[in-house]
């Protein structure tokens, strides 16, 4: 999200011109507490409501574009499942820039700044066209009406489930099955814990507003992120002997820790490359077609250390770290394990939709 990491927007003025960044993301005295309130509509295969109610849109090749930013971790999720399942010609692909400013993400990296499907210059529109004057953050992961400009549901982990499961008229031949019946309980209590103490839990470390809400937090994420190093110790994935939900949405925040959330947001007691099982896993996954491939380490540290002028009030974006760990071999293999399963892997990245030349671990050629 960012409008992602913060969706109490304040507005400030300096120099004539308005920021949403500047003391926008800690209050002073506070622990970090994350709107999780989202457009809740669900995409069913036939239209349907939720099971919760939740209005239902039906399922249809060409008629959605989704809208997430390579910068931002949870709209990385959705990148992601869609490349797993070969979803890229059912459902488009807009991409904003790193970085916003007051008002909401910008296609800044398209030409004339103009998304060239919804033709906006600002993912604001297409949730204002829905709901005028929407009063929360206007986040990515979106999924956006093409027809009418209108956004549909910014529920991000609600999207890459439906992308699994009602999306399977249009899956590719040997997509994995990423939420397999039999174990989505475990999936679930998995997930849950990975959100509150991990995803989040370094939110809550860089956001927070006080030193006792920094401890807290801080003794949170690192008690889960020695359970998850514990773990991983014996087994490949986090459920099952396949790649599954579980796993992107750990990857992402694990893809961004070194190169972000352990200097930017304190969480330092290590290095993600100085645990063993974490690190190999991390690696193993980076490796696999689908999740390296969507990692633009460029975009993401431009977008933490730009966006968050309260904590880096310089705006200055790091050169480091070494990213060449990421393609070392990972040794992982040794744990069996089938990464898609009785599937295949996916094909190459679809034209237009690459990782720029070094901004991914490799070095530009």
């Amino acid at each position: 999200m960012s409008q992602e990491t913060d969706t109490t927007q304040q507005t400030t003025v300096v120099g004539g011109a308005e920021h949403s960044t500047r003391g926008a993301y800690v209050t002073g005295g506070a622990e970090f507490n994350r709107d999780t309130n989202y457009i809740e509509d669900r995409i069913t295969k036939d239209g349907s409501p939720g099971s919760n109610g939740e209005p239902g849109w039906p399922v249809e090749a060409g008629r959605y574009r989704l809208i997430a930013a390579r910068a931002c971790p949870w709209a990385n999720r959705t990148v992601i499942v869609r490349r797993l399942l070969g979803l890229e010609d059912a459902i488009s692909l807009g991409q904003p820039g790193p970085t916003h400013d007051a008002r909401s993400w910008t296609f800044d990296l398209d030409p004339g700044g103009v998304d060239p499907v919804l033709g906006i210059e600002r993912l604001q529109d297409a949730y204002f066209t829905r709901f005028p004057g929407y009063p929360r953050g206007i986040t990515v992961p979106a999924i956006v009406d093409v027809a009418s400009g209108a956004v549909v549901t910014n529920d991000f982990p609600q999207i890459t489930l439906d992308f699994a499961t009602e999306w399977t008229e249009f899956h590719r031949p040997g997509a994995p099955d990423l939420y397999p019946e039999t174990l989505r309980e475990e999936i679930d209590q998995v997930n849950k814990r990975v959100f509150t103490e991990v995803n989040n839990g370094v939110y809550r470390c860089g956001f927070a507003g006080s030193q006792e809400a920094y401890d807290a937090a801080y003794a949170r994420l690192w008690s889960a992120l020695d359970w998850l190093e514990d773990r991983l110790s014996g087994q490949r994935y986090l459920v099952g002997d396949t790649i599954t939900e579980a796993d992107v949405r750990l990857f992402t925040t694990l893809a961004r820790f070194d190169a972000v959330y352990h200097g930017h947001f304190k969480c330092n007691r290590q290095k993600l490359n100085e645990l063993p099982a974490l690190w190999g896993y991390a690696r193993d996954l980076f490796q696999t077609p689908g999740f390296g491939d969507t990692i633009d380490f460029v975009q993401i540290k431009q977008h933490y250390y730009i966006v968050h002028e309260d904590i880096n009030p310089t705006g200055i974006v790091p050169a480091g770290p070494d990213l060449s760990g990421w393609l070392e071999a990972h040794g992982r293999e040794a744990l069996g394990g089938r990464p898609f399963g009785d599937g295949t892997p996916p094909g190459p990245v679809r034209k237009g939709e690459e990782v720029e030349p070094g901004h991914g671990a490799a070095p530009e050629s």
